[in-house]
């Protein structure tokens, strides 16, 4: 069987979610690297993949999938559904749960959180000025984000576990609502605001025991923290 192809960079944090999947899957899989800087996403053959020329694509056979959640979805319902919250004593409620905080995701956490990675870390490589009042109002809405996923990590793991969560779906296994988070975080803890972190305890150790899995030292390892720009290696 033919490996499934990722067209992208891998220093995108939504590239990097579908990896991790792949990777927690043990799927064989084959990176099509794209240039973002020479335009590769707005070329014909890439529009054909993708209209909205975007990055991550997945092709599986004859199959052709875009937006990084449903991929994700894709490719852990085709190998690996425990990470959905399906299989292996999970079900509806449980796959539900890692629904809702996978959606939770983008509106709460990555709309606090981006704005703050970008004007610090992007800007100053592209020729944008950093608006400090954004990343001052956006590290008021993350703070209160994590209050919010403070407070999940701390109540019960669910499954019959009398002890806190250690991953925010509950179910007392790691998901793909997990998983999702760890991009971003990636890049917001190379800002001067990773301190932040220091006020949530459980939201750190969260963080620090999905950044020790293999799947994600592996994906990692792949994307610097000034997204490439320092190494000349930018996309």
């Amino acid at each position: 069987m033919a490996p499934m192809k990722v067209y992208g960079w891998l220093v995108s944090p939504w590239m990097a979610k579908v990896l991790l999947c792949l990777e927690e899957a043990g799927v064989d899989y084959q990176v099509v690297p794209l240039s973002l800087s020479d335009g590769d996403h707005r070329r014909p053959e890439h529009l054909a993949r993708n209209p909205f020329g975007q990055i991550p694509v997945l092709e599986d056979g004859d199959l052709t999938l875009y937006q990084s959640h449903a991929i994700a979805r894709y490719i852990l319902g085709k190998h690996k559904p425990e990470l959905l919250g399906l299989g292996e004593g999970g079900g509806v409620e449980e796959s539900a749960m890692v629904d809702m905080w996978l959606e939770v995701e983008p509106h709460q956490y990555e709309a606090a959180m981006k704005p703050i990675v970008w004007h610090c870390i992007v800007h100053q490589h592209v020729g944008l000025d950093r608006d400090q009042a954004v990343v001052d109002e956006c590290v008021r809405k993350l703070k209160r984000v994590l209050e919010v996923y403070e407070a999940r990590l701390s109540s019960a793991a669910g499954s019959g576990s009398p002890g806190p969560s250690r991953y925010i779906a509950g179910g007392g296994r790691v998901s793909l609502a997990d998983l999702s988070h760890l991009p971003l975080m990636h890049y917001f803890a190379a800002t001067e605001y990773a301190g932040v972190l220091d006020a949530y305890p459980r939201v750190r150790a969260w963080w620090e025991a999905l950044r020790a899995r293999p799947s994600v030292k592996k994906v990692m390892a792949a994307m610097p923290t000034d997204f490439g720009f320092g190494s000349g290696s930018s996309p």
